[in-house]
């Protein structure tokens, strides 16, 4: 399809693109167009044109460039060139296409950023003005965009990126700011509000159920005033009404009505409808089905906005996740208002935004919009003298745009400096007149030391409070604006945050001499009830007279202040543990412009190095400078002594040139210096620090290396002087706060003298002491042991302080409470289990923050020090960890959780500072021996791997050498593909090492095109990993597959290497130059995990570094309890309208089951269910204990009826209520957990999350439907695909039972019971987490 083709459809676009863009008459924006060029456009060339010509434009606001790319940009025009329309669409029609190849548009977007998007090309930026890109491509991009897409997005531009079908529509997703289709930013302030704004159709989706009856008049009203305001028309606005409770009903459509009065009658007819229970998931699902159509009048194809505005009163009843989301998919902006009977989190997910989530307190307030209390905090100390009238002049801006009058908005305004001073509280004035003048009658206080935490501290106490005229209570919001112009004295973070869980929205406005990252702690995003419209008349001041206050307060840090911060993080983070062992290698600017520098920075690394454990075992060092290239003085394994590394870094000569490639410097450090062969141990897990200093901006682009290397777990240290580019150090940086700074190379010295002097660290244990853990309490106790043991307590460099909790936290001791390790031990070793439930993890980390992380109770935190929290977890949390897991985060605490088979592996991911520093209970409790696994060899047999075939056989051969071949040890089997796969032998085919390796030493090429990887992926999920062909999965055997690739795919391999990874098969992708990297990268099971060589004869230099991935695969530890008893069984029943007739042979079959079961010995439990639109219980786990009794209550089973058939909120249902302790399931006993599902029709909602999310609690999944099922549907329900069978009819049921049976004992004996995961080398576990942990949360 070409452009010409397609102009029907950019009509279409730009007509969507105008309603979002161009709807506000009063806004300005910088219009920037790319247009391929390159040779493949030739013919769509002039439909782009007329495209950039049909946009409308404002000739005093609005600003146009035109860029056209192909291997190289081409500005056609600047920003600046042109001022009138005319003068830009005559320069337009007479553009010509430029040509060219190949297709770089990441070259193109990094071109914009640097010389479109700029002040000089005419950018309105730096003022405020919004940026826009409107990229029309009809091609892939040969280079990648991620990087350069990523910075424009920093800029602030709003990127829309649109292709044919030529295009790469990942790519084109990749560059936009959203999916053009989805997300569209839309604010009420321009698009509901307004009459003269753009057309749009809108949703108001009421909650009818009983609980609303009172408020329902108040809801009515408020329909009615929302209508008032908008301009309703067959081609303007249209509204519909839906109410709901149990199920919606639709009041009428978009379509029904095309006057105002229309509308506004019948909603002022509207009843109340009654009902319950309340499933707003289900209307959620229904508006999106019936309501946003193009037959009930919705306009959304033709690209007009699409809002729905939800009216709640409760918590539903049902999941809203996946309608929810379904509606943001299809670009629905999504507004949802609650009172304090609805959930507010619930309320959060399904709006298009969290901070589109509404609240009032009841109905009644929606009519009047309460305003806001506003209260300004002015620095008045001595270094803001001079800029207090800009200050000054700021405030009355604002206040004049508030609505004082009508007693909507209150205003109050504090000073400080030592003290805050009240010049006036929020019920002092009542007038806009009155406040105006005595802002304008404000005298500067002066004072020092500037005590920003001091005066929060006050507000919270004495301005934000119902004496002082704050309106909070009655749920008004509550807004601080902060202007300040210097560092504060005392520290703001409690305080801060104190306001914040007051609800209060801060926006904090800071000078060049202020610290950014305390005003960045201090600044929340907004969530709070204030009108969206009022939020950017909010910010859109800001943002105005901000520049003005910062011009007119000037100051900086002194050079003392930059070399402490600089010391002050390098000790901490080089210098914490004693005994750890690092890999560390210094990148030293060795170009022109240092050269008067460089004996500074090689007097720094001595001084570092001499501070470190340099040793084979302990750590290792090496240097490397650069200039335009890269150039190593020694690697990591070249020094085994600190003297060695000492002389050598003594002799180091600047080596000059230029120009300065940063970005080439830090590929090269990751593709040669932290390898396996260059002494990196990487891949054993220890600590890979990179350490830059750095003189200059860098010529090259260093997104993508600097990214590269944070992929593969390398923490980067950037130390710059004031000659280099500070927003640059911080993307290369691990943390923008890890970007450090001196003035000159000559002040590092003076950082170094008190390098040593680390502070320690301060850790918390928070352990799981709810009723689950009783019986393994006494192995918790014992890691605490082993951990404090390895820590520095009695020189006071380590603080240790132990909680335990259940449904509340109880403090054994506080970080304060001993000073010598040996009273720590006698405590822990005393510690008793505490009991009781539900375990409230949310409520416990809270509790952390509030009382333990905190100065009083001895946490360090204020001065510097690193916070560390372990959380020991036995099951999952009753209540929400996110917020709380997140403010700890904010208060810079680094927490490691670890859990036992029955935690929730999502929720300790959540609660990890980072998803892979979370670890299941280990080798300390169980010990490994041995281990056994199941390995796939896929080679690429393509045409163009005919030559180096040989190569790859034998070092397949070589690696099966040393595995330990056997039915009950190690199995392999070998794939190979091109256009399509094919099995070699399967991992059941043999059971000796010899028959392996007689079978590979016979692969014979095979041959063919295109080489198709994702499909080979696919097929090796689909029929290799599986239990007919050998796979022991599902009993817990580490699955590995190790991909010999020679090109790139021709098809796309995301989605089954996603699908490889979530069935947990470590996969390691080895590749030739030829291969892709990032596509190699993507396929292997972590990207450190995608080695690489030249050619595939080189494959030896690899196999070192194969056997160390290898021998980290996440294994099975056996058990140390005996074999669990039984299996809890559930049946869940299709009893929607279509099983009616089949009903009974459903019944007769559970019956039969059931007779096959050991009941009655207490063994097996039995629960059925039965679901068609809603699940219902027919009985749980623990209603019956004998056989007798639950064959009566199958045999008396009616059928349900109902529809449509959401199988997916039923396995929702079971996850959330039946596989659950309450309802009697043993899965916390490590009882084997199954379920059965007997259906006869394709899910009407989505199945993928809810079966995910019970695979994930271990639940074995077996799924049998009729020819009216979707057998994919099935498939993807049950673990295996094996286990999805299949009957023409239920009667036809008793043909697959022995079947089901079988592998139902099958896999339950094999997997009884689940053994926790363990992340460790496969032959030994001699090192004990309690070993490792000081390496892990060593902040290196």
């Amino acid at each position: 399809m070409t452009f010409t083709s397609e102009t029907a459809v950019f009509e279409k676009v730009f007509i969507f693109l105008s309603s979002c863009l161009f709807s506000v008459d009063t806004a300005k924006k910088d219009i920037v167009f790319l247009l391929d060029g390159s040779d493949s456009t030739r013919y769509g060339f002039p439909a782009m044109r007329e495209v950039v010509e049909t946009l409308s434009v404002d000739d005093n606001k609005d600003r146009v460039s035109v860029v056209q790319y192909s291997r190289d940009p081409a500005v056609q025009f600047y920003l600046n060139t042109y001022t009138t329309k005319a003068e830009i669409l005559d320069t337009v029609r007479g553009l010509r296409h430029k040509g060219g190849r190949p297709l770089n548009t990441g070259a193109a977007l990094q071109y914009l950023g640097d010389n479109v998007f700029t002040a000089s090309a005419g950018s309105r930026r730096p003022e405020g003005v919004p940026q826009v890109l409107i990229l029309l491509s009809g091609g892939r991009s040969f280079d990648s965009v991620d990087a350069p897409a990523s910075a424009l997005k920093q800029l602030g531009v709003l990127i829309f990126a649109i292709g044919t079908r030529s295009a790469d529509s990942r790519q084109l997703q990749e560059i936009s700011n959203d999916p053009i289709f989805e997300k569209v930013f839309i604010f009420l302030s321009s698009c509901l509000f307004s009459v003269d704004t753009a057309k749009k159709d809108i949703v108001f989706l009421l909650d009818g159920s009983d609980s609303t009856r009172y408020g329902f008049p108040a809801m009515r009203e408020f329909v009615e005033r929302v209508v008032e305001k908008l301009n309703v028309g067959q081609n303007k606005d249209r509204v519909s009404v839906v109410q709901y409770s149990r199920d919606a009903e639709v009041n009428f459509y978009l379509n029904t009505y095309t006057t105002r009065e229309d509308v506004l009658d019948s909603v002022r007819g509207l009843k109340h409808r009654g009902g319950r229970p309340l499933n707003t998931g289900a209307a959620l699902q229904y508006v999106r089905d019936n309501v946003f159509t193009n037959s009930s009048g919705s306009r959304r194809l033709q690209g007009v906005p699409q809002m729905l505005i939800l009216l709640n009163g409760g918590r539903s009843f049902d999941n809203v996740d996946t309608p929810a989301s379904a509606l943001k998919q299809q670009g629905v902006v999504v507004i949802g208002i609650g009172t304090r009977g609805s959930d507010k989190s619930e309320l959060q997910k399904i709006s298009y935004d969290p901070s589109y989530a509404l609240s009032v307190t009841e109905f009644t307030d929606l009519p009047s919009a309460p305003g806001k209390d506003v209260v300004f905090l002015l620095d008045g100390s001595d270094s803001t003298r001079s800029g207090f009238p800009a200050m000054r002049d700021f405030v009355q801006r604002v206040v004049e745009t508030l609505s004082v009058d009508d007693n909507k908005d209150r205003v109050s305004v504090v000073q400080y400096s030592r003290d805050p001073a009240v010049q006036f509280y929020l019920n002092t004035y009542t007038t806009k007149a009155e406040i105006l003048d005595t802002v304008r009658g404000l005298r500067h206080k002066g004072g020092r030391p500037l005590n920003t935490g001091a005066a929060l501290q006050y507000l919270g106490d004495n301005v934000f409070t119902a004496s002082a005229g704050s309106r909070r209570p009655e749920g008004v919001p509550q807004v601080l604006i902060l202007l300040s112009g210097g560092r504060s004295f005392d520290s703001v973070d409690a305080p801060a945050s104190a306001l914040k869980q007051l609800g209060v929205l801060i926006f904090a406005i800071g000078t060049r001499s202020a610290d950014s990252r305390q005003l960045e702690k201090k600044r929340i995003k907004f969530d709070t009830c204030l009108a969206p419209h009022e939020y950017l008349k909010i910010v859109g001041g800001l943002h105005s007279y901000s520049l003005q206050l910062k011009k007119s307060v000037l100051g900086s840090f002194t050079k003392k202040n930059r070399n402490k911060s600089c010391l002050f993080f390098l000790s901490s983070c080089l210098f914490s543990v004693d005994t750890a062992k690092k890999d560390i290698v210094f990148l030293l600017d060795g170009s022109d412009s240092t050269r008067y520098g460089f004996p500074a920075m090689r007097e720094f690394v001595e001084r570092v190095v001499e501070k470190l454990n340099v040793g084979q075992n302990k750590d290792r060092v090496s240097v490397v400078q650069y200039s335009r290239d890269a150039e190593v003085n020694f690697y990591l394994n070249t020094y085994t002594t600190r003297e060695d590394v000492l002389d050598s870094v003594r002799g180091l000569k600047h080596r000059g040139g230029r120009p300065l490639n940063t970005g080439a410097a830090l590929q090269y450090v990751r593709d040669n210096v932290f390898t396996n062969s260059s002494g990196s141990r990487r891949l054993q897990g220890v600590p890979q620090m990179l350490i830059l200093l750095n003189g200059g901006r860098s010529f090259d682009n260093v997104d993508t290396p600097a990214s590269a290397l944070k992929q593969q777990g390398v923490v980067v240290i950037g130390i710059g002087t004031r000659g280099s580019d500070k927003s640059e150090l911080q993307k290369i940086s691990y943390d923008p706060s890890y970007a450090l700074s001196v003035t000159e190379f000559t002040d590092l010295p003076s950082v170094q003298e008190q390098l040593s002097s680390a502070p320690g660290k301060d850790v918390v244990f928070l352990l799981d002491g709810s009723d689950s853990t009783r019986s393994g309490f006494p192995a918790m106790r014992d890691f605490v042991q082993r951990v404090v043991e390895t820590l520095s307590v009695d020189d006071n460099k380590d603080r240790v302080s132990v909680v335990q909790y259940s449904r509340d936290p109880a403090v054994q001791f506080y970080l304060n409470t001993y000073t010598t390790k040996a009273e720590i031990l006698d405590t822990v070793r005393g510690l008793r289990h505490k009991g009781g439930r539900p375990l409230n993890t949310g409520a416990a980390l809270q509790y952390l923050g509030d009382n333990v992380f905190t100065a009083s109770a001895g946490s360090r935190r204020p001065e510097g020090v690193p916070q560390v929290l372990i959380l020991l977890s036995g099951g999952r949390s009753f209540d929400s960890v996110d917020a709380p897991a997140s403010a700890l985060k904010q208060l810079g605490v680094l927490i490691f959780a670890i859990g036992t088979r029955s935690a929730d592996s999502r929720q300790l991911q959540e609660i990890s500072n980072d998803p892979s520093v979370y670890f299941f209970l280990s080798s300390c409790l169980f010990s490994v021996d041995t281990a056994k696994k199941d390995i796939v060899f896929l080679l690429d047999g393509s045409d163009s791997t005919r030559y180096g075939f040989p190569a790859m056989r034998e070092f397949v051969e070589r690696v099966v050498e040393k595995l330990n071949v056997g039915q009950n040890k190690d199995r392999v089997s070998v794939v190979q593909y091109s256009r399509d796969a094919e099995v070699n032998f399967y991992l059941n085919t043999y059971t000796t090492r010899e028959d392996v390796l007689d079978s590979v030493r016979g692969l014979k090429h095979r041959g063919g095109r295109p080489l198709n990887t994702g499909a080979a992926l696919q097929y090796v999920r689909d029929n290799v990993f599986t239990n007919s062909s050998g796979s022991r999965r599902l009993q817990g055997v580490p699955q590995m597959l190790i991909l010999l690739n020679g090109g790139r795919s021709f098809d796309n391999v995301d989605t089954p290497a996603s699908a490889l990874k979530q069935q947990g098969v470590v996969v390691i992708g080895i590749g030739t130059r030829g291969s892709d990297k990032s596509e190699l990268q993507k396929i292997s099971y972590d990207p450190s995990y995608a080695l690489s060589v030249t050619e595939f004869t080189d494959l030896p230099s690899v196999q070192e570094q194969l056997s160390s991935v290898m021998s980290t695969v996440p294994v099975r530890a056996p058990s140390v309890t005996p074999i669990a008893p039984g299996k809890d069984v559930v049946f869940l029943l299709d009893g929607s309208d279509s099983t009616r007739s089949g009903f009974p042979a459903m019944r007769d079959f559970v019956q039969r089951v059931v007779e096959t079961l050991s009941v009655d010995d207490n063994k097996d439990r039995v629960s059925v269910v039965q679901y068609s639109r809603d699940p219902a219980v027919q009985f749980y786990l623990n209603t019956y204990t004998t056989k007798a009794e639950i064959l009566d209550t199958v045999r008396g089973l009616r059928h349900k009826g109902g529809r449509p058939l959401n199988t997916g909120a039923a396995l929702q249902y079971l996850g959330d209520n039946v596989f659950t302790a309450s309802a009697g399931s043993r899965r916390p006993e490590g009882v084997p957990q199954v379920l059965i599902l007997l259906s006869g029709g394709r899910s009407f909602d989505s199945v993928d999350a809810p079966a995910s999310a019970l695979k994930q609690l271990g639940v074995l999944i077996f799924a049998i439907g009729t020819r009216s099922a979707d057998s994919r549907q099935l498939q993807e329900i049950s673990n295996d695909p094996s286990y999805a069978l299949s009957v023409s009819e239920f009667t036809d049921l008793p043909s697959v039972q022995q079947q089901l049976q079988s592998s139902v004992e099958a896999v339950v004996i094999d997997a009884s019971p689940e053994s926790p995961t363990v992340t460790g080398m496969l032959t030994s576990t001699a090192s004990c987490w309690p070993e490792r942990l000081p390496d892990l949360f060593n902040l290196d």
